[in-house]
This record gives structure tokens, C-alpha cells and sequence, in this order.
């Protein structure tokens, strides 16, 4: 069983930053691609980007070259550095785990269908 556990987030002006961190338990977390999600008040929940364990990413085109994805597998803890956060950054942010071993091998990386565990989310909100 993996718990995944939220934490960082807050209200900023946009240009602003903050750094999301999930805390991982389950010893094999690590070994599986990890991402942050993130679902806006009447929208669907949509991927922003994902990590394996290598470090190899991918990122969602609308955070590309502002957000940074990282993890560290000894504290067996997830980042997302949110860098430039415009209005329509908020929502509510999710980690998740549980995809295949390599971003390579999974059909859509960025699709909520490919993962397993999630966490209880935490709140972004910028204002303009």
C-alpha cells in the first residue's frame, strides 16, 4: 500500500512561486513513475508533470520551462518548484504514484487513468 501526502501549497501573486512537496510511505514508491495532477473548479483533473526513477520527466506544454519536477528517492519525496504561476495555475494540486516503471513504456504519462495512488491534494491559488 502507498500513502502519498500533499504539502506546500498556499496563495501567491501571479509571477510568484512555491514548491509542492508529497511525502511517500510504501517502500517500492520510488521505483514507479510519480507525477503532480492538478484539477481547476469545474474542470477535469489533467497532468502537469511526471518523473521515473532515473529522473527522466515529462511536463504538460502549459507548464513547460516554469515548473520543475524532482524527487528524492532516499526521502522518498516528490517536488514540483512552481516558478512564473499565472491565474490559471490555480487549482487544486495531486500527487500521485503507481504508473509503469518508465515513462517510456506507459501508453499517456500524463493521464490519470495510469495511476494508482493518490494524494489528498493541496491548494494553489494565484491571484492576478
Amino acid at each position: 500500500q502507498v500513502q502519498l501526502v500533499e504539502s506546500g501549497g498556499g496563495s501567491v501573486q501571479a509571477g510568484g512561486s512555491l514548491r509542492l512537496s508529497c511525502a511517500a510511505s510504501g517502500s517500492t514508491a520510488s521505483d514507479y513513475v510519480m507525477g503532480w495532477f492538478r484539477q481547476a473548479p469545474g474542470k477535469e483533473r489533467e497532468g502537469v508533470a511526471v518523473i521515473e526513477s532515473d529522473g527522466s520527466t515529462r511536463y504538460a506544454d502549459s507548464v513547460k520551462g516554469r515548473f520543475t519536477i524532482s524527487k528524492d528517492n532516499a526521502k522518498n519525496t516528490l517536488y514540483l518548484q512552481m516558478n512564473s504561476l499565472k491565474p490559471e495555475d490555480t487549482a487544486m494540486y495531486y500527487c500521485a504514484a503507481g504508473g509503469g516503471l518508465t515513462i517510456a513504456a506507459m501508453y499517456a504519462p500524463l493521464d490519470i487513468h495510469e495511476y494508482s495512488y493518490w494524494g489528498q491534494g493541496t491548494q494553489v491559488t494565484v491571484s492576478s
